[in-house]
C-alpha cells in the first residue's frame, strides 16, 4: 500500500509575485542611492568646504532618518526641508546667494590687486628718487615677500652712537612721507645694529636701545612733523639679530648698520 506524502501545497494565487517584489524594492533603492550619489557630487561642484560640511549632515540626517520613498515617505526633499527649517542659519545656499558670496571675495581680490599696483608705482618713484638724486649707496629699494622694503644706512641717518636724525636726511624722509600720505597699509620701522658693543661715550646701554631709538626717531618725524597717520605704523629695534651682511668685516658691519622701512602687503580692516 502505497504511503501517502504530505507535500506542501501552494496557495492560490501564490505564483512568486513575492520575489518579484522584492527584486523590485532592490532596485528603486539603488536608483535612490544613485540620485543620492549625483546630488551629492552636484554640491560638491559647486559649494565650498563649508557648505560641502553643510550637505554632507543633510544627507546623514536622509539615510538615519528612514524616511524612504518606497514606504511612502519624503524622500530627500523632505528630509532636506527639515534641516533647513531647523537651521536657517546652515541651509543649503542658492545660486543666487553663492554668486553673492563670489561678488564679495572678488571685491577683497580687486583691493589686493589694487594695492600690489600702488606698491608697485611706490618702489618705482623711491627708485627713479634715489637715482635722479645719486644716493644709490644710502638707500636700497628691494621687492620682498613681506612688502617694499626701503632700507637707509646709518651714515646717511645718524652720527655714530647716536640717534638723532642728520639734517640732510629730511629731505628724504619728506619724500617718503609725501608717498605713505597715500597708502593705506601698515608701515614697519625696523632699526638694526652691528655685533660690535657701544664703547664710546653714548647714553645708549646696548645696541637694542640704539637700535630701537634710531627706528623711533624715525617714527616721531613722520608722526610729529609730517602728521601722517599713527594707526599704520609700527616700529622695533632688533640689534645685531637680523644681520644683511657678515659681521666679519667693515663692509659687513656697515651693510647691518641701518633703518629698514618696510611698506607691509596687508589689507587693513
Amino acid at each position: 500500500m502505497r504511503q501517502r506524502t504530505n507535500r506542501p501545497r501552494h496557495k492560490k494565487g501564490d505564483t512568486g509575485e513575492n520575489s518579484r517584489d522584492r527584486w523590485l524594492i532592490t532596485y528603486a533603492d539603488l536608483i535612490t542611492l544613485l540620485l543620492i550619489f549625483f546630488v551629492m557630487m552636484f554640491a560638491m561642484s559647486r559649494l565650498d568646504t563649508q557648505k560641502y560640511k553643510e550637505i554632507t549632515q543633510s544627507l546623514q540626517l536622509t539615510f538615519k532618518s528612514g524616511d524612504s520613498i518606497l514606504d511612502q515617505g519624503s524622500g530627500i526633499t523632505g528630509t532636506a526641508d527639515k534641516y533647513n527649517h531647523k537651521n536657517p542659519d546652515t541651509a543649503i545656499k542658492t545660486p543666487q546667494q553663492q554668486n553673492k558670496g563670489a561678488e564679495q571675495l572678488s571685491d577683497r581680490e580687486l583691493a589686493f590687486r589694487k594695492q600690489e599696483q600702488e606698491l608697485q608705482n611706490l618702489m618705482k618713484v623711491i627708485s627713479n628718487y634715489v637715482k635722479d638724486n645719486k644716493l644709490e649707496d644710502q638707500i636700497f629699494v628691494a621687492d620682498q615677500p613681506q612688502g617694499i622694503s626701503i632700507t637707509l644706512s646709518d651714515k646717511f641717518l645718524f652720527d655714530v652712537g647716536k640717534a638723532d636724525l642728520k639734517t640732510g636726511s629730511v629731505p628724504v624722509l619728506d619724500k617718503l612721507a609725501s608717498l605713505f600720505k597715500e597708502l593705506h597699509t601698515t608701515i614697519s620701522i625696523e632699526g638694526h645694529t652691528d655685533n660690535l658693543p657701544i664703547v664710546y661715550a653714548s647714553k645708549y646701554k646696548d645696541n637694542w636701545e640704539l637700535s630701537g631709538a634710531r627706528a623711533l626717531s624715525v617714527l616721531r618725524y613722520f608722526l610729529d612733523q609730517r602728521h601722517l597717520n599713527a594707526e599704520e605704523f609700527q616700529y622695533a629695534g632688533y640689534a645685531d639679530t637680523r644681520p644683511a651682511a657678515d659681521n666679519a668685516t667693515e663692509a659687513g658691519r656697515q651693510k647691518n648698520r641701518r633703518v629698514e622701512i618696510i611698506v607691509l602687503r596687508q589689507l587693513q580692516e
